[in-house]
């Protein structure tokens, strides 16, 4: 079993270099974490010489094909289990494409997996219901939430005895009695692997002073992933940037929950019976951060570079040296995909770190600077050593 730190887990460079050292024969990976892993130019050294296991999110079939185009020895499964079942209940050794998505698998043994309607009742082939859970792994609750425990863990709706998990998640049999997800029948939903409450961050922007209302929606971003947005109305005579209200967000919640975009509108949109009419939101809008409004474009070599890198895997245009990363909607699996090519761009060794402490290009330009100049120092010093040796 090896413990791997958060930085090497991140850095393709640093995780290839330990698989070097110490081959691994089997990884457990969220498929967006190796996604980010592959756009690395060592990404066959990453990959496991004998069993992948892919789960927390939901896994594509144009993911499943990079790796079997890095590692084809290598068996793929998929993997699917929520943490109130012990995290593993079904599984799929990946052969085919019987669905869109890659299909969540048959039960592990001392499993039970039923699929219910809103009555209980189990529904029919091809027809979708909720996901519930019995069997040897089910949780005992939640501690010191009992009303939640209550309304997840119910009795076994088949069994005089036991209970079963409601997972709130909703799926469909294939004929070869495999299970395809469908998504969510409430608002959690996942990002970069992550389990977030949608309610848990409008709760927290509803304490901002400037906010009137608001409500949190999953969007799909020009690079194909699943991204939080924001939609607020201001109170009459107040204002609210998207920078002031993303860091009002950060300072409270992970920096996962922190919303990728936040659309202003004069009134949210409402049903006839007057809830939150999520269908009717607009796209989100493009960012305008303060640092977008006072744009300084690159003037180095080193920043035009940066900036065209930031371009590329941002998907944005016209990324000013003051421009920070995080809030161009970049994240930690993205940071690796820059440093790659930054990497391979300047053809020295960039740690990770490097962008977490210096997220503008500016400042790690600066970084990068003083990286070639101690490097060509050191290499200056070798030859100048090599010669007196000589002599």
């Amino acid at each position: 079993m090896h413990v791997l730190s958060e930085e090497c887990v991140t850095d393709p460079a640093a995780l290839a270099d330990y698989c070097q050292s110490y081959p691994i024969d089997c990884l457990k990976i969220a498929p967006s974490h190796l996604s980010a892993l592959l756009t690395s130019e060592r990404s066959g050294e990453i990959l496991p010489r004998q069993q992948l296991i892919l789960g927390g999110e939901t896994a594509r079939w144009d993911l499943i094909e990079r790796i079997q185009q890095h590692a084809p020895p290598c068996q793929i499964h998929n993997h699917y289990g929520p943490t109130e079942t012990t995290i593993g209940v079904l599984t799929y050794p990946v052969t085919s494409h019987p669905a869109q998505t890659v299909p969540l698998g048959r039960p592990l043994p001392n499993t039970e997996i039923y699929l219910l309607d809103q009555h209980l009742q189990p529904v029919p082939l091809g027809v979708p219901g909720e996901i519930y859970i019995g069997g040897a792994g089910v949780a005992r609750g939640y501690i010191n939430q009992p009303e939640l425990t209550a309304e997840r863990f119910i009795s076994h709706p088949f069994r005089s005895k036991g209970r079963v998990y409601a997972t709130g998640d909703q799926a469909r049999y294939h004929e070869d009695g495999t299970l395809e997800f469908l998504g969510r029948v409430d608002d959690q939903v996942k990002v970069r692997g992550f389990r977030v409450e949608l309610g848990e961050i409008e709760a927290v922007l509803t304490q901002h002073p400037a906010l009137q209302e608001v409500t949190v929606a999953v969007r799909e971003n020009e690079r194909g992933e699943t991204q939080l947005a924001a939609y607020v109305a201001l109170k009459t005579g107040q204002t609210a940037t998207s920078d002031d209200m993303r860091e009002f967000v950060r300072e409270r919640l992970p920096d996962y929950m922190v919303p990728a975009t936040f659309t202003t509108l004069k009134a949210l949109p409402r049903t006839p019976s007057g809830k939150i009419d999520r269908q009717s939101l607009p796209a989100p809008e493009p960012e305008t951060s303060a640092a977008a409004e006072e744009r300084v474009a690159p003037h180095t070599s080193v920043e035009k570079q940066l900036a065209e890198i930031w371009e590329g895997v941002l998907q944005v245009d016209n990324v000013g040296v003051n421009a920070n990363f995080f809030d161009l909607g970049g994240h930690s699996l993205l940071a690796t995909q820059v440093m790659s090519r930054a990497r391979a761009a300047f053809g020295i060794e960039i740690p990770l770190r490097y962008l977490f402490e210096a997220p503008t290009v500016a400042q790690l330009a600066i970084a990068i600077e003083q990286t070639l100049t101690e490097q060509a120092d050191d290499a200056e010093l070798s030859q100048l050593l090599a010669e007196i040796e000589e002599s």
